[in-house]
């Protein structure tokens, strides 16, 4: 693509067109950007775009387009083609930095993510100059190029908070802090004097207090990994002015908005951050500044109001004091019984009550509520903090704590029980401070795995909890009816198994209430009781103990899907899923209506696919209908397929990449439940587009479903498509030279050899024998090899020894003799899984009894050792030693935004062993075969053993023999 006036009138008219709402328009438009993003130079032209056109609109969303373009294209995956060209990705490289500190703020944001998502791949080998050229930027004195230059670097160092310790980072970081350390520390003090010289002037005011966020930002991420020297040595200058900005208060800088948080709020949260930073890793060299920081931080909380535009900055300074109270050395700051009193009455019981902020968003936005309440989202709340606090008061204080709040929740219960409709706030916030209280330990999978002893969570449960869930009116106080709800939720290791049957019929009524927090609760919390192991590995809850109420169950579930707000309720459908699997066959009467349910909810939200969980656990339960339903009757696959296949045949129409990776898994259970004449064969030549191959997310369940086919219809392929199987190898082909897929390749070459016909492929088999022979010598990796072993086994189980020592010398003379000796009998040690072992046992038996050359030709030398690795197989631990230069080949990363593979746990495929009953044991089965083979030339088997096998082997050997109960002659 030239860089000229008429692409980019072309490209300005397709970008106009993704903004479209009409599907129609908007669709094509972007199928047309992808297929020309391959393109030299269309990079170039975005940029030219957001820099010079003349509409707005068109510069925003060439700017955003470009980011995602880079998002998806920039990184180099080995083997697969480079995306963008070099000339282009050398502009880019050269051009954006400037572009990004000349744009306005809208577009400089995107560029600025644009610069960190190429720092991360290219930074700092393949641009070194890249933070020079940053650096220099803040002398402009110009702090609009100065907060975008910052935003750059902190979207380029904040990966240095979760990067695992390595060389490699430790270096990168040494680089960055030898030329950024010192002008960032220059930059601070200058902008805290223009804050001083400009203390009367709002709007500069406000330029400089975001450079002091995003300053205190970037210390964060350079003092994550480890004390820097050069902050130790600077620690006075820092601390210092971090104190005096906490203790600052600028009337301009006050904000009327409620809700959101204004500069000074946001600095003062990220330096609380920095504080506790400190306070919990490096408290020695903090120790002389700790004192202050309590106080200042204490002040602060006493001194801020209720208004949620103060929450990050309160549940940040309550989480500095929560870390500082939990490490024995700062012990001594909270023994007094003044102080812990002080601490509850003014900084936790305030803070755990529910406001009407809260209440808002508990009615008007339950997405968030639940996102923040349930999830424990990243953005702190006052309660979660408190939480926090009380948590880490109690490690050293659990006595004194318990009795302060004993009283609290006892004087909160008393207002509630004197007038509920005016106080019920009071019980809220005492349920929330027991489970504060009690929680001592949590995990996802259990709830609340350790409690505090002073506490009785079953009387609570039993006089404070079960009332509510009683009540006959659910959608009466559903604030207290979710916080009952989730009381037995997150209590459940600790009550009582007949409490809990006693609450499953109480929440399956809850499902009906209107509030969306509510219903969303009750199903994850009948989800979370469903999956309670009791005894000897079954489910705490019991099908036969559900009976009563499944018929309410399935109803109530997905009735709740159709309350206004859950259509695409993620919890409820993970419950559906929950239910289906503990209660089994006890569905089956009722498959035609959920089946019904399921289907025509997949249809609507393949429209626009938008919540992936939603969608997984949707897909899931398809299968466990199948599955259940197919188990008790074989028959019914064929009904599954009459209500699935229309609307499958629609998202293969319309391309819903999403759905094509769970399309195809559940695809394959169905035709690998089949049995009879292969259905929707027109379907298989499809399967092969290479279109499809190339969107990695697609490769494992495609692999699966073209198994499944062959499997099931290998005869109606080799008699009337003969002229996909070209297509098949092609796939074949294409998987084995990729690092990342070869295994998957031979996963499609097995079931090929196993199934297929042997005439069918005869003319095909040297040359896949070359093609494997090309990708050993070009780059051989453990995992290949551990797949070719097998491989070339399960062809010798097929086709037999001979046919397998023919067509290796028919591709070079005496090439048999040199697989075994280089490949077969070092390597097969590695070989892992139990039918890929009996797969090469098999196999190597038949080479050392079934091949008349291994014993009357040169091949002869190699009979012993290939005996002694297959008893090395047998009795050896196996040898998983990776070489050290491909430790990470097996980890596909995929780039960017891709569908990446989701297996489905209930589409699961069960392991094939393709010599089956045939053999029992291998080991038998070799020392009968040896045994056949002495008797076909005696005399010959006893000596070759005697002169070169060695004691140890022999003795196994023995045991086999005496074992299969024959002798060598």
């Amino acid at each position: 693509m030239e860089l000229n006036d008429a692409n980019l009138q072309t490209l300005t008219e397709f970008l106009r067109k993704t903004l479209d709402p009409d599907p129609t328009v908007r669709r094509p438009a972007e199928k047309f950007l992808e297929s020309v993003e391959g393109n030299q130079n269309y990079p170039l032209l975005l940029l030219t775009l957001l820099e010079k056109s003349q509409d707005n609109v068109i510069r925003v969303c060439a700017a955003v387009t470009f980011k995602n373009y880079i998002k998806r294209n920039w990184r180099i995956v080995e083997e697969e083609p480079n995306k963008i060209s070099n000339p282009d990705r050398t502009a880019i490289k050269a051009n954006i930095v400037n572009l990004m500190l000349s744009s306005p703020e809208q577009i400089q944001k995107q560029l600025s993510d644009a610069i960190s998502i190429i720092g991360r791949e290219d930074f700092p080998q393949k641009w070194p100059d890249l933070l020079t050229e940053m650096v220099t930027r803040f002398r402009s004195g110009d702090f609009h190029i100065i907060n975008g230059v910052l935003r750059t670097a902190h979207s380029l160092f904040k990966r240095y908070r979760h990067e695992f310790k390595s060389n490699e980072l430790w270096s990168e970081i040494k680089l960055v802090l030898d030329t950024f350390a010192l002008p960032l520390t220059e930059l601070f003090k200058a902008t805290i004097e223009l804050c001083q010289t400009h203390a009367t002037d709002i709007n500069a005011l406000k330029v400089l207090f975001s450079s002091l966020t995003l300053i205190s930002k970037l210390f964060y991420s350079l003092n994550f990994q480890d004390l820097p020297e050069f902050f130790e040595d600077n620690m006075e200058t820092w601390m210092t002015n971090f104190h005096g900005l906490l203790t600052l208060d600028n009337k301009l800088l006050q904000t009327d908005d409620e809700e959101e948080a204004g500069l000074l709020e946001l600095l003062k949260s990220q330096i609380c951050d920095n504080a506790a930073l400190y306070a919990q890793k490096y408290d020695e060299e903090f120790q002389p500044y700790l004192p202050r920081f309590v106080t200042a931080i204490w002040n602060l909380l006493v001194s801020t109001g209720q208004e949620v535009k103060y929450d990050l900055l309160v549940s940040n300074a309550i989480q500095f004091l929560a870390s500082v109270c939990e490490r024995p050395h700062y012990k001594h700051l909270f023994e007094d019984q003044n102080t812990l009193t002080s601490i509850c009455e003014k900084v936790i019981v305030p803070n755990m009550e529910f406001r009407s902020a809260d209440e808002e968003a508990f009615e008007d936005n339950p997405e968030e509520y639940i996102r923040r309440d349930l999830e424990g989202s990243d953005i702190d709340t006052r309660r979660r903090a408190a939480c926090d606090l009380v948590r880490g008061l109690c490690k050293f204080f659990e006595g004194p704590v318990t009795a302060i709040f004993s009283g609290y929740v006892s004087s909160m219960l008393a207002e509630y029980a004197k007038n509920p409709q005016g106080n019920w706030k009071h019980k809220d916030a005492a349920i929330y401070l027991v489970t504060s209280l009690a929680s001592k330990a949590q995990t996802q999978k259990h709830g609340i795995t350790q409690a505090n002893e002073l506490v009785n969570l079953t009387d609570f449960f039993v006089n404070h909890i079960l009332p509510d869930l009683k009540s006959q009116n659910v959608n009466e106080f559903p604030v207290l009816k979710a916080d009952a709800i989730k009381y037995v939720m997150i209590f459940r290791s600790q009550l009582p198994k007949e409490q809990l049957l006693q609450a499953i019929p109480l929440l399956i009524t809850h499902l009906q209430a209107e509030s969306t927090v509510q219903h969303t609760y009750t199903a994850h919390a009948l989800e979370r009781l469903f999956t309670m192991k009791g005894p000897n590995n079954t489910t705490l809850v019991t099908p036969a103990e559900m009976a009563p109420f499944t018929e309410q169950l399935l109803n109530n579930l997905f009735k709740a899907l159709a309350l206004p707000g859950s259509a695409e309720n993620e919890y409820i459908m993970k419950a559906i899923m929950r239910s289906f699997s503990l209660l089994q066959e006890a569905i089956v009467p009722y498959i035609p209506t959920l089946i019904a349910q399921l289907t025509h909810k997949l249809l609507l939200v393949s429209k626009n696919p938008s919540k992936p969980h939603f969608n997984h656990y949707l897909f899931e339960s398809l299968c466990l209908s199948v599955r259940i339903t197919c188990k008790a009757n074989p028959s019914t696959v064929s009904s599954f397929e009459e209500a699935l296949f229309p609307v499958f045949t629609e998202i293969l129409q319309n391309d819903v990449q999403e759905f094509l990776p769970y399309l195809f898994q559940v695809m394959s259970l169905l035709l690998e439940l089949y049995s009879g004449s292969v259905p929707y064969m027109a379907l298989f030549p499809h399967l092969l587009q290479p279109v499809l191959w190339e969107r990695t997310g697609n490769i494992p369940p495609l692999v699966r479903l073209l198994q499944a086919y062959l499997e099931k219809g290998s005869a109606t392929i080799a008699s009337s498509a003969t002229d996909k199987i070209p297509g098949l190898l092609g796939v074949f082909q294409k998987l084995i030279a990729s690092k990342a897929n070869d295994h998957q390749g031979f996963y499609l070459l097995g079931s090929i050899i196993e199934h297929m016909p042997p005439e069918s492929i005869t003319q095909y088999r040297k040359q896949i024998f070359i093609l494997l022979f090309q990708r050993l010598q070009s780059s051989k990796t453990t995992k290949f090899i551990k797949s070719f072993l097998v491989f070339i086994n399960l062809y010798c189980v097929k086709y037999g020894a001979i046919a397998l020592h023919e067509i290796f010398d028919s591709i070079q003379p005496k090439m048999f003799g040199m697989v075994l000796e280089k490949i077969v009998i070092p390597e097969v040690q590695k070989v892992s899984g139990t039918v890929e072992k009996k797969i090469c046992a098999v196999g190597i038996t038949k080479i050392l009894t079934e091949c008349p050359a291994m014993m009357d030709t040169e091949y002869t030398k190699l009979w012993a050792p290939l005996l002694q690795a297959l008893i090395g197989l047998f009795e050896l631990p196996e040898d998983d030693s990776i070489p050290d230069d491909e430790h990470f080949i097996d980890i596909e990363d995929t780039p960017g935004y891709q569908t990446a593979f989701s297996q489905l746990a209930f589409a699961g495929k069960k392991e094939r062993d393709p010599i089956g009953d045939a053999v029992g044991n291998p080991r038998i089965l070799l020392a009968q075969s040896l045994h056949k083979l002495s008797t076909a030339c005696p005399g010959r088997v006893p000596s070759m053993l005697s002169t070169s096998l060695n004691a140890e082997a022999l003795q196994f050997l023995q045991g086999y023999l005496q074992a299969a109960n024959v002798q060598l002659v």
